[in-house]
């Protein structure tokens, strides 16, 4: 019961609450950049994807960390959870500054991401943790992607993104390193054109 309601406080605070960060946004030691509507549209859309990102990463540790039975494996879930809710609070912050919006579905994100994350984590251990090593490494390429597109002159929005890239590969790692079990081409195609539907939805909704 205990798990139970605090994964439900976490899914509200995610949803409806002001994330707070624990460390300063990458995006503070930058003054706000003088940028033209297109550019501020697409910074804001982009940013959007990346808020949504980390509503689903929310879901996705909360769940495993619901399931597993492996004390250490639970704490390590929740303190990647507690990391990724900087990124959610950052790149809300970045939203608020380009005047734009999160996703208007992100209570739809958040339950499919959700119930993901929970039925790998009732296969196995291993299993939950390779999905969480071929989530962040789809992540990682997908923020990638991000550096090449964002205005150059969003200084802001690219160091809060090239930090994220940094912490979603080593959560990638250190998933890999407690016994990560690789998972099937199938499996890795079908989150790869799962999360295709979701970007380029968010990109807009």
């Amino acid at each position: 019961m205990d798990h139970i309601l605090r994964t439900a406080d976490a899914a509200l605070r995610t949803l409806f609450a002001s994330p707070k960060a624990s460390e300063p946004s990458p995006a503070g030691r930058f003054d706000e950049p003088e940028l033209s509507n297109d550019e501020r549209r697409l910074s804001g859309a982009l940013m959007r994807v990346n808020h949504v990102g980390e509503v689903c990463a929310q879901a996705l540790y909360l769940s495993q960390a619901a399931v597993t039975r492996d004390p250490q494996l639970r704490e390590s879930l929740l303190e990647s959870a507690r990391e990724e809710l900087d990124h959610l609070a950052w790149t809300r912050d970045r939203l608020d500054a380009l005047g734009s919006r999160p996703s208007l579905l992100n209570p739809l994100w958040f339950a499919g991401a959700f119930a993901i994350g929970l039925g790998a984590a009732k296969i196995s251990d291993r299993i939950s943790l390779g999905f969480v090593v071929e989530t962040e490494r789809q992540v990682s390429e997908h923020l990638q992607g991000h550096l090449g597109t964002l205005p150059e002159a969003d200084t802001p929005s690219r160091q809060v993104v090239a930090r994220m890239q940094q912490d979603e590969e080593r959560h990638a790692a250190q998933a890999l390193a407690a016994g990560a079990q690789e998972l099937p081409t199938p499996a890795r195609l079908l989150m790869k054109a799962a999360a295709k539907v979701m970007t380029t939805t968010a990109h807009y909704i």
